[in-house]
């Protein structure tokens, strides 16, 4: 029993460090930490000699900076927040209620399949405080995709709004009676901020606090600059709005291109679940030894591990940030 207690802590230590050295490198945090380092090291540019053009250089850096503390806030939101991202109207009571009766119920129900206490007990957390978070995020992604699925339309209007003369708020306005969910919801947000004495430019950042996406940022920036420091609204906006296109258009193809190596990482993960399952139909007998000798749990438990690791690497691979 010793042997193996000494084989399990030692997969585990292995599989553990190899993360930590290993998953960096693949994962290109690295890569990314040395370009974000080099970008803080760079030379301020140099500073005009007309005072307007100063004034209005310091404050559209004003903006970038409370827009890049804002968004380093946003990065580690709230419970609340997370249920809000996710198109909620939950309150956080409701959903620490509604977790705590998930977490019950699978307890419950790996004590009545007679499947041991500290199973029974990891169920339990993992209905508790796993499965409503992954629900949270799914919510959210899936709210996020109908959202980045119209905000070029929606920027399309305000841009031929503005151009007709029409005031911006009245074309947030015309948005949250044609657009379709959630841009309804988030736009009468933005307008709703702004009756009550906010001004638009904030407003419209805060759309990044409810819908945490590049795309809401580079509104929120513009429409922010554009309060503070003036220009030319139209044109900003339809600049953006083809940067929004180009991204969904690139993204399009990154997901193309990325297909192939998504179906061999899905077949690669499946086949040791699709082989147990195909000799736990032929040959129960020989399989059952994984599951009624220690050396077998352990080695099951080994198998997890590994198979886990190997799962999050490929999916890290895959999944381009651009």
């Amino acid at each position: 029993m010793d042997s193996i207690a000494v084989f399990f802590l030692a997969a585990v230590a292995v599989g553990g460090v190899a993360y930590v050295f290993v998953y960096p490198i693949l994962s290109g945090e690295r890569k990314a930490e040395k370009r974000v380092a080099n970008v803080a090291r760079a030379e301020p540019a140099a500073r005009t000699s007309r005072g307007q053009q100063r004034s209005r250089r310091d404050v559209v850096e004003n903006t970038l900076k409370e827009l890049e503390e804002r968004h380093k806030k946003s990065k580690s939101p709230s419970l609340s927040v997370r249920i809000t991202q996710a198109g909620l109207n939950w309150s956080k009571r409701k959903f620490l209620v509604v977790s705590v009766i998930i977490g019950c119920v699978m307890f419950a129900g790996g004590l009545l399949g007679n499947a041991g206490l500290l199973p029974a007990i990891g169920l339990g957390f993992a209905g508790a405080l796993g499965l409503p978070r992954w629900l949270l995020s799914f919510l959210k992604k899936r709210r996020e995709a109908k959202f980045l699925a119209g905000f070029p339309d929606a920027v399309d209007i305000v841009v031929r709004g503005v151009k007709a003369g029409l005031p911006l708020l009245d074309c947030m306005k015309m948005i949250t009676a044609e657009a379709p969910e959630p841009l309804k919801s988030e736009f009468r947000a933005i307008i709703e901020t702004q009756a009550i004495g906010i001004p638009l430019g904030e407003a419209c950042a805060k759309l990044y606090e409810r819908m945490p996406l590049p795309e809401a940022n580079f509104f929120g920036i513009v429409i922010a600059i554009q309060q503070k420091a003036g220009g030319n609204l139209a044109e900003a906006l339809g600049n953006l709005s083809r940067v929004l296109r180009d991204r969904k258009k690139m993204k399009g193809k990154i997901q193309a291109m990325s297909q192939e190596a998504k179906a061999s990482a899905s077949i690669i993960g499946a086949l040791p679940l699709a082989v147990m399952t195909l000799v736990w139909i032929t040959s129960p007998q020989y399989i059952n030894l994984l599951f009624s000798e220690p050396l077998g749990r352990v080695m099951l438990v080994a198998s997890v591990v590994w198979m886990t690791m190997g799962v999050l690497v490929m999916k890290k691979m895959i999944n381009f940030d651009f």
